[in-house]
Order: C-alpha cells, then sequence, then structure tokens
C-alpha cells in the first residue's frame, strides 16, 4: 500500500526563513509613497518595528527564525503533508501530487505562521498593541492568536459583513483577547466619514444575497475549532 501521510518530526522544524527574492532575475520593484514615488526604510518606520523592514527590504537568502517563534511553531509544526492518490487517479497523471494540511494550527489557517513572527518583532522593538484588519477573520484570529502570545494587545477590524456572518472567528479573536469592530467604525477617522455616507448599513447575516433571492440551505456549524477557522 502506497504512502498517503508524510509527518516529520519537531526536530525538522526549519531553523531559517527562505527569501526568494535572493534568486529573482528581476527584483521587485520599491514601495511606493502616497504621491507614488520609491519610499526607503525610513518611510515605513509608522507601521513597521526596523527589524520586519529590514527583513522587507534584504536580499539574503536566509533569514534566521528566532528560538521563541520556532518553539511556539512546535504547537503544529511540521504540519502534515498528504499524497493525493485520488485526485491522480482521477487526473489520469502520472505525476505525484501532494498537499500541506495547515488547519492543525490552533488558528485554522496557516497564517498564523506570520502572525507569530510579526508578534514577535513588535514585541521586541517595544510594541504593545497591534492594529490590524481582516476579512472573513482568518488573519484577524491569527494575529489575536500571536498577540496573546506576546502580552501584545490586538484591535481587529472586521469587515462588516463578515463581522455578521462569521460569529465564530468573532468570539475566538475576543477569546484570545483581541477588540473587535465591525468596520467602517466609529473607532477611526476613515470609519466615522464613511458611515454618514451608508446610514442605513447594517449587519445582516444574509446582506450579500438581494432580497429577492432566497437564503441557501443552513449547514451544520462545526464543532471543532479547527473547523470554525
Amino acid at each position: 500500500m502506497s504512502q498517503t501521510k508524510f509527518l516529520l518530526d519537531e526536530s525538522e522544524i526549519p531553523t531559517h526563513w527562505y527569501n526568494v527574492v535572493a534568486d529573482m532575475p528581476n527584483r521587485p520593484a520599491p514601495p511606493l509613497g502616497p504621491d507614488g514615488k520609491p519610499i526607503g526604510p525610513d518611510a515605513l518606520t509608522a507601521i513597521f518595528p526596523m527589524s520586519l523592514i529590514e527583513q522587507e527590504m534584504s536580499a539574503e537568502r536566509w533569514i534566521p527564525i528566532p528560538e521563541k517563534v520556532r518553539e511556539i511553531y512546535q504547537l503544529w509544526r511540521p504540519s502534515p503533508l498528504f499524497r493525493a492518490h485520488r485526485l491522480e487517479a482521477a487526473l489520469g497523471t502520472p505525476a505525484k501530487i501532494y498537499y500541506k494540511y495547515e488547519g492543525v494550527s490552533p488558528a485554522g489557517s496557516h497564517k498564523v505562521n506570520t502572525s507569530v513572527a510579526q508578534a514577535y518583532y513588535n514585541a521586541e522593538a517595544g510594541i504593545k498593541r497591534i492594529a490590524t484588519e481582516t476579512g472573513a477573520g482568518q488573519w484577524g484570529c491569527s494575529m489575536a492568536l500571536a498577540g496573546q502570545m506576546f502580552g501584545l494587545e490586538v484591535r481587529v477590524y472586521m469587515v462588516k459583513v463578515s463581522y455578521g456572518q462569521k460569529p465564530y472567528r468573532r468570539s475566538m479573536m475576543q477569546t484570545w483577547g483581541a477588540e473587535v469592530f465591525a468596520s467602517p467604525s466609529m473607532e477611526t477617522n476613515s470609519g466615522r466619514a464613511a458611515r454618514p455616507r451608508t446610514p442605513t448599513t447594517r449587519v445582516r447575516s444574509a446582506s450579500r444575497f438581494p432580497r429577492r433571492w432566497k437564503m441557501p440551505p443552513r449547514v451544520p456549524t462545526p464543532t471543532t475549532p479547527s473547523a470554525r477557522c
């Protein structure tokens, strides 16, 4: 019988991140400022700690992973690798197809792999609170978890329709200590400016469906935390 599941030991968690820029024949263009002109590292310090900016600008092939980050990765990494035997048969291909399952992380997605690192570098720089946005909630869950691990306050602005449609992801963020606001909100200048233009906007679980349509049948709510995120 062919092997389907491939599991690595914790000792094989990588010690370095691979930076693809080192092997790109054409380097990425520099970030642009509000005036459309390229900006340097100093202009990014308003929203990023210098350690993250250095990585963003780096052309080094390998960047060391901090030991504290690797210790947290042990909670779910190495994530399992599977071979898709049935998909290979359905396609009639001689190729071997593999996929990784990232739902084993506490937040239920791969995004916690980067949120933990971002929280670590912000905490090391003395940052006390992170403000971020999230659409469907996966990034918000990941950042809330990471912030809790490094003692950071986290404020999440969640797209209003998702705020109503996905209460379980919202509750997970709050369980990990994050403040969650439906966006646009009255907490920011841009949100306060947007609300008067849309006075009838409200959180509705059916808001993405025109009223002349019927809601699709409700799917039973998953009971496992990983399925909810």
